[in-house]
């Protein structure tokens, strides 16, 4: 397979925005309900690049087959160590390792910058195959949310899994991740 990781660019956006819509309305994965303009996901792009966090593609071939991105876990400064990572990969490729190879990537980056831990909220604890990818790549799950959400006329689960970036240390970093920014309501004294 002639896999090829890179980060985002403007162009990919209308690709991006199919690959999305089809979770959206087929699957649990999201609990969006209508699926966001390719304009709507540039803006959300523009959100986590402002901050310093990736936002990855997996192309094959030259088709981009998936993404995945890191974005605050939480917008408080308390949690600013802390990411959370979102996954999505076209419905055609799936099972052929592009979800793998995307959020260790991101894993990858997300621990150079210095956060030391990545949440993963998946959305349906029917959702074998990201419950899977992420318990595979070291997520373990450490709580649920029982029928939190009502999608395709049925209340559906949260499943939160996390796992430690990097070394698992319990001193504190002694300096902020790069490229975190507090967001506006937070900055200042």
């Amino acid at each position: 397979m002639n896999l090829r990781l890179r980060d985002a660019t403007p162009a990919d956006f209308g690709v991006i925005a199919e690959i999305y819509a089809h979770h959206v309305h087929t699957g649990f994965g999201s609990f969006e309900e209508v699926a966001p303009s390719s304009d709507e996901m540039r803006r959300r792009h523009q959100e986590v690049t402002v901050r310093g966090l990736p936002w990855r593609i997996a192309e094959l071939d030259r088709e981009v087959v998936g993404y995945c991105y890191a974005s605050p876990y939480n917008t408080r400064s308390a949690y600013r160590f802390t990411v959370q990572d979102s996954v999505y990969i076209d419905e055609r490729r799936a099972g052929r390792g592009i979800g793998t190879d995307l959020l260790t990537d991101l894993i990858e980056i997300c621990a150079g910058l210095g956060y030391r831990r990545m949440m993963a909220v998946v959305g349906d604890s029917r959702n074998e195959a990201s419950l899977r990818l992420h318990a595979r790549l070291g997520f373990r799950t450490i709580g649920q949310a029982l029928g939190i959400g009502v999608k395709f006329g049925r209340w559906v689960d949260v499943v939160y899994m996390q796992r430690v970036l990097g070394e698992d240390r319990p001193d504190l970093p002694v300096s902020e991740p790069t490229g975190w920014l507090a967001p506006p309501d937070q900055k200042g004294p």
